[in-house]
């Protein structure tokens, strides 16, 4: 038969907690790049609306 592992409390815990902080980083990450993304499309309709009255 084959021989099971057994892991403490503690440690399952550790690596549950470890799993989940590593989602909230790639999640906080996203939102970070999102709203950088969002800025630089803002700034850059600004940029033409500026060109624009540059030309006139």
């Amino acid at each position: 038969m084959a021989e099971i592992r057994k892991l403490s409390v503690e440690k399952t815990i550790e690596k549950l907690r470890s799993a989940d902080q590593q989602v909230s980083r790639d999640q906080r990450l996203e939102e970070k790049t999102d709203e950088l993304t969002k800025e630089i499309e803002r700034m850059r309709a600004q940029r033409k609306r500026l060109d624009r009255r540059k030309q006139d």
